[in-house]
């Protein structure tokens, strides 16, 4: 690998969501106090939706890593669950031993006192769900349910969702308006601005033991930002094949060129159009050079 090569400790860009390097970048900020003012409220769902990459499984594990004690914390990162499947899944993130024969019923009257249980212990419970737009409509249903239980006073649990836009376009559906009426706060990530990609890029690098300048110039980072649509999740990927184009040929700086080839081995990369006008603007040339001869020698046999 390429890390002895241009004086790092750790990938810097690896696809894996790594709160190390988390960077306080606006989109991500907002989300996280948007999560923290939600759950201080103790009721209702709350929502984060942002297009693949755009860093919610970052922004999600940044918050349960900064709970106040007082947060008892059930994850689910896998939420593609039938609605008994997640009682089951919820029973065992708050830590019911239970016999597997049990019914449904019981199942949920044994989740409902743990919740009581530490509600009185002065917990706070929040369900956390990476992934929601994977949530069958029955588990979306089951899950309005669990909501439902509750004291005099307060919401016995709290559901976070984190999910692509998918889950929108499914909530707007007249099936879904209780659950929908019952989601007190939202945001939505957003793509990183240029000026936030070329500050990502080199924060990442940063963290990443980078000491000797900036192996990416202000140019090649931008020109990577273009190309990613300001995802960072694309934002890795390509500078991460950059990365290896330059330890290929040995060189110790990104120059255009690693770029480049970076982001034509990249499906969802946004190509250079330059590239393309470049080549077109050649091939005139070289047509019109030809047909000018042509003509020439015509004209001269005539």
């Amino acid at each position: 690998m390429y890390l002895q090569h241009f004086g790092l400790t750790e990938t810097p860009f690896s696809l894996t969501p790594n709160t190390g390097f988390f960077f306080g970048l606006a989109p991500h900020v907002e989300a996280l106090q948007v999560l923290q003012t939600a759950l201080q409220t103790g009721e209702g769902f709350i929502k984060v939706t942002g297009e693949v990459g755009t860093g919610k499984t970052l922004t999600c594990r940044k918050l349960m890593n900064e709970l106040p004690e007082r947060f008892h914390c059930a994850y689910l990162p896998n939420p593609y669950l039938t609605p008994d499947e997640l009682r089951w899944a919820v029973a065992m993130e708050l830590g019911l031993k239970h016999s597997s024969q049990i019914d449904q019923q019981q199942l949920t009257g044994l989740i409902q006192q743990q919740l009581l249980a530490l509600s009185t212990h002065g917990h706070s419970i929040i369900l956390v769900l990476d992934e929601a737009q994977a949530l069958p409509d029955e588990s979306l249903e089951a899950l309005r349910l669990f909501t439902n239980l509750e004291t005099e006073s307060r919401k016995l649990l709290q559901v976070v969702l984190f999910a692509q836009p998918e889950l929108d376009e499914r909530l707007a559906q007249s099936k879904f308006r209780q659950l929908r009426q019952r989601i007190t706060f939202s945001y939505c990530l957003r793509p990183l601005t240029i000026e936030e990609s070329v500050a990502y890029i080199q924060h990442r690098l940063s963290v990443a033991g980078s000491e000797s300048g900036r192996l990416f110039n202000e140019s090649n980072a931008k020109r990577i930002a273009k190309a990613a649509r300001g995802i960072p999740r694309l934002i890795n990927v390509l500078s991460h094949k950059a990365l290896l184009v330059g330890f290929g040929e040995g060189v110790k700086k990104i120059e255009s060129r690693h770029v480049d080839a970076a982001i034509a081995d990249t499906c969802d990369a946004i190509k250079h159009q330059y590239g393309m006008v470049k080549w077109l603007v050649a091939a005139v040339v070289v047509v019109s050079s030809c047909l000018g001869v042509f003509y020439w020698f015509k004209g001269g046999v005539a």
